[in-house]
């Protein structure tokens, strides 16, 4: 097939005709996809046409296009290209942008158009041009290749489509992702033929999505427990400052058939994504091991002072007592409130604990420290696990066993339980047997290293966050589930301000990071007297329609840091309404202008998901 060389931005290319593939374009938006001389549609639209591989009965692909020229419903119908070294096609739209030598004039470049049968779409400027092929044109990609070799023009260039990159996240290929539900629940269980409920997770995949990464590794998540097998496959590459009470040192003590808790903990959290196995919620994040857990007050002061004095930014805890006799003195509280306020240079290190596995009506007192974020546990369908302690310190409530279990890693001396009894049901509740070093595993256990998991991902998003802010924004943005009667004031105490939803809060987290890069002057005073409204580009918007207000601004400059992010982030025009207040003057801040109210409120819920609020305001009474 023919090959052309042509100039592209500041390079050349070399094309290569397509032998089975056309763009065509129907006449009154025919779909000639499922037309009767068509083979197979590939692409629906690119460049304006319909690409498509033909029905060629032994023709060739130029003579089946010119036969399909002639159809009634055809349009227009073009070749397809490959780039020297490319797999993605390519379809001239049929524009040719045209750069003239300065000393050519506007009728000398007419002729030039007139010579190639090309119609004048846009003057840009006195030397440059946009041109359209036409019917009696030659194709665009030989009529550019023509025009270069023409002293009087400088660049011609003919205007190319094809699919652009889009970097979406790549997610883990773990063995067990389909079946970690917690992360995101598509409502089946495969190898265990189980139906849960779609959607009731922890919306952990969308917050990989939105952070486009898995976390940063410059977070430091400690899991405080005992049995921690750091020479797991899913916890060996990450660990770091590993400290173990019992030893006093970095040995962590290990082959305790009595002891193998912290292992599924810490692997909810931070197991690593590395093709096999399963995954954490946060598998960038550093994994502190800190083993030994006790109710002295020295190893409680010990442990949480070791976490903070060696960068933990996160401390898991799945532990604690509901006995009365052993509450927590005035010591072990200030412990943890150490911790939780003067870690991380002051702003606190973000400490969970589970509420706890007895169903009753108050929770751990570990977990009852104010400032900690207590997590409750919910099952795959959304419903209160039985087993969770209640109470009026319960801040979230995570997925966990209930149902259908959790999976995750166990330590290679851990000899399983007997759900069935002696036999080969050890690891497996199902009684299915997976292969590697895993388990099933739940309880308030569980729940709680999905949060700190969560909280690594918020502090990825917003480095800058206190601990207070990180506990508020999971409350702030968990999903009510259940029996809404139960909520007063919007806090429940089965579930506390509702399932944990990972996505909304790291939507938080960067929409806080973003208000706080800019030192603005927001003004919250209504103001009044506009004195115009105008598109961001600098042109005059009507006063008519609907927008979505998102702030006032005493500062400019601020106003520029704002519009480009929000039409970044949204894609849609910015108004700015010019208003004096107090003889000063303020500026309205309005994202898109709809002919229509409902647009404008469709695009206010986009915002807020994206964690930006704003207000529906009709640009008549700004005029």
């Amino acid at each position: 097939m023919s090959s052309y060389k042509i100039k592209s931005g500041k390079g050349e290319l070399v094309l290569q005709k397509s032998a089975s593939l056309v763009g065509l374009k129907g006449k009154k938006k025919a779909d000639l996809g499922k037309a009767d001389f068509v083979r197979q549609e590939l692409l629906p639209s690119l460049g304006g046409f319909q690409v498509v591989s033909l029905k060629n009965d032994g023709a060739t692909v130029d003579e089946k296009l010119d036969e399909v020229r002639q159809r009634k419903e055809v349009e227009v119908g073009t070749h397809v290209y490959f780039a020297e070294g490319s797999k993605k096609p390519l379809v001239p739209t049929g524009e040719i942008f045209i750069i003239f030598q300065p000393d050519v004039d506007e009728s000398e470049q007419l002729l030039v158009l007139d010579e190639y049968r090309l119609t004048l779409v846009e003057r840009r400027s006195a030397d440059q041009v946009t041109a359209r092929v036409t019917k009696d044109s030659p194709n665009p990609i030989k009529v550019a290749q023509a025009l270069q070799g023409i002293s009087m023009v400088k660049f011609a260039e003919p205007d190319l489509d094809m699919l652009l990159e889009e970097y979406d996240l790549a997610l883990p290929n773990d063995t067990y992702l389909a079946e970690e539900w917690h992360l995101k629940n598509d409502g089946f269980i495969a190898s265990g033929s189980y139906t849960t409920k779609k959607g009731a997770d922890a919306k952990i995949v969308d917050a990989w999505k939105r952070l486009d990464s898995l976390g940063s590794p410059d977070i430091v998540l400690a899991i405080i427990d005992n049995g921690i097998d750091i020479s797991h496959p899913d916890l060996k590459p990450k660990v770091f400052r590993p400290f173990d009470l019992w030893t006093q040192s970095d040995r962590l003590s290990d082959g305790d058939p009595d002891f193998t808790h912290g292992t599924p903990c810490a692997s909810l959290a931070v197991a690593v994504a590395n093709g096999q196995g399963m995954v954490g919620v946060a598998p960038n994040a550093k994994f502190m091991p800190v083993s030994g857990t006790s109710f002295s007050v020295r190893a409680t002061e010990q442990m949480f002072e070791y976490c903070t004095q060696n960068g933990a930014d996160v401390i898991s805890c799945s532990w604690g007592t509901t006995d009365p006799r052993y509450t927590l003195n005035s010591l072990k509280e200030e412990a943890i409130a150490k911790a939780a306020r003067q870690g991380r240079g002051g702003k606190g290190c973000v400490i969970c604990f589970a509420a706890g596995n007895e169903g009753v009506d108050f929770v751990n007192f570990y977990a009852a420290h104010p400032d900690v974020i207590c997590v409750a546990a919910c099952d795959s369908k959304d419903r209160y696990a039985s087993y969770s302690n209640q109470g009026a310190e319960v801040s979230v409530c995570a997925p966990s066993n209930g149902d259908w279990p959790l999976i995750a890693a166990r330590a290679w001396w851990d000899p399983g339980t007997n759900v069935r009894g002696e036999g080969a049901f050890k690891f497996w509740a199902d009684g299915v047997e997976r292969q590697g070093p895993y388990k099933h595993f739940g309880g308030t256990s569980g729940a709680a290293p999905i949060v700190a998991g969560i909280c690594a991902l918020l502090l990825s998003a917003n480095p800058n966050l206190t601990a207070k802010e990180v506990k508020e924004i999971l409350q702030k943005t968990a999903d009510k589930i259940g029996d809404l009667a139960e909520y007063k004031n919007g806090h429940s105490r089965k579930f506390g301000y509702g399932r944990v939803n990972a996505d909304k809060a790291v939507a938080e987290a960067i929409r806080r990071r973003d208000a706080a890069s800019a030192p603005t002057s927001e003004v919250s005073t209504p103001v009044v007297s506009g004195q115009g409204l105008f598109r961001f580009s600098v042109e005059r918007q009507p006063s008519q329609g609907f927008s979505v207000q998102t702030g006032v601004f005493a500062d400019y400059g601020n106003v520029l840091i704002a519009a480009e992010k929000l039409q970044r982030q949204f894609s849609q025009p910015i108004v700015v309404n010019i208003n004096q207040l107090s003889g000063k003057t303020v500026y309205k801040v309005l994202v898109g202008a709809f002919d229509k109210k409902t647009d404008a409120s469709d695009l206010q819920k986009k915002m807020k998901t994206g964690g930006v609020d704003g207000f529906v305001k009709d640009l008549k009474e700004m005029a």
